[in-house]
């Protein structure tokens, strides 16, 4: 077994072994050992057949407008970070299907195109490259439209960007927008995301009001900020909202003391599908988002994942994102 591999499974256990604290003390409810039921109620299926997947019909005239290069292969290529957690997109129980909310929404799109998903990963940093050189046709794995990213990619939005801090059950502070609380503070976060942008500029603006500095820890394997919060090596982690409140709601060792947009308060941040930038494809991409947001089945993604707080009523093509950094 590759190193690689043996993460992954390493990460998938550990996540495993989580969900099963909680299931064991809570029940699966009628889904079987594939299903977990969190604390609010609602059920994921972590399993690899996903039956619950949901689809759509080929929508010729959206599909006649994807390039011909990407029309004649029949394929979309879709990539995505190859560490993730539910329920964005992780590894299913038979720890080699990749699951979640954003496998979903891009085999919704692609039906919409009338193409099938050829679903691939790699590290976070390495997507957009793979983008970039033509190797794969879209990023869809989280990704915030961001000023950047925009002078090389096309995005068109499917949801809003909300992150979260995630902290020990016992945790006696909250976060309700101001950086100074931060201070002082060992917060968790993953490179090369927006979050880390907002976090680096937030302890950047404490330190020069004198402030002591923040800690920042970096994190790329899920389980390894998981253990941080269990054992209370890490104040905090700074993350997606939907898997801080799936995490928190299934392990049951941690809670979420605030959320904020993905572009901290200069605007509310969205998530989008990325492209390469000018190649023909985004206006299809958000024809089909838009066609699945008027005739109900984007909302049953959103439902199924228990994301109704990210819903989005129109998608975008590159609307302002999160601000570039100065300096």
């Amino acid at each position: 077994m590759s190193l690689s591999s043996r993460r992954r499974r390493i990460t998938a256990l550990a996540a495993l072994a989580v969900i099963g604290l909680f299931a064991s003390a809570c029940g699966n409810g009628d889904g079987g050992g594939d299903t977990v039921r969190t604390a609010n109620g609602h059920t994921y299926d972590l399993s690899p057949e996903q039956p619950g997947r949901i689809h759509a019909a080929k929508v010729d005239s959206i599909a006649a407008q994807v390039p011909a290069a990407i029309r004649d292969r029949g394929t979309l290529i879709v990539t995505g970070a190859a560490q993730s957690s539910p329920p964005l997109r992780s590894y299913a129980t038979d720890d080699r299907t990749v699951v979640g909310s954003e496998v979903d929404f891009a085999n919704l799109f692609a039906d919409i195109l009338g193409l099938k998903v050829d679903l691939r990963t790699a590290d976070w940093a390495q997507n957009s490259v793979k983008v970039d050189s033509g190797e794969v046709d879209a990023f869809i794995s989280n990704v915030t439209v961001t000023e950047e990213r925009k002078e090389k990619f096309d995005f068109a939005t499917y949801r809003l960007d909300n992150l979260a801090f995630e902290v020990p059950k016992d945790a006696n502070w909250t976060f309700t927008g101001d950086r100074k609380v931060l201070a002082g503070k060992r917060i968790g976060v993953s490179a090369g995301t927006n979050q880390e942008q907002l976090l680096v500029k937030w302890d950047q603006d404490n330190v020069a009001e004198g402030l002591p500095k923040v800690d920042i820890v970096y994190f790329q394997q899920v389980t390894d900020y998981y253990l941080g919060l269990s054992s209370g090596r890490l104040d905090a982690y700074l993350g997606p909202n939907p898997s801080a409140q799936y995490h928190s709601a299934t392990a049951g060792q941690t809670k979420v003391v605030g959320n904020i947009s993905g572009a901290g308060d200069a605007l509310q941040a969205e998530i989008g599908v990325l492209t390469k930038k000018d190649n023909g494809l985004i206006g299809a991409v958000q024809q089909a988002i838009q066609y699945a947001i008027d005739h109900g089945t984007y909302q049953q993604v959103i439902e199924r994942w228990g994301l109704n707080d990210e819903t989005v009523a129109q998608s975008r093509i590159n609307p302002p994102g999160l601000p570039k950094r100065k300096g």
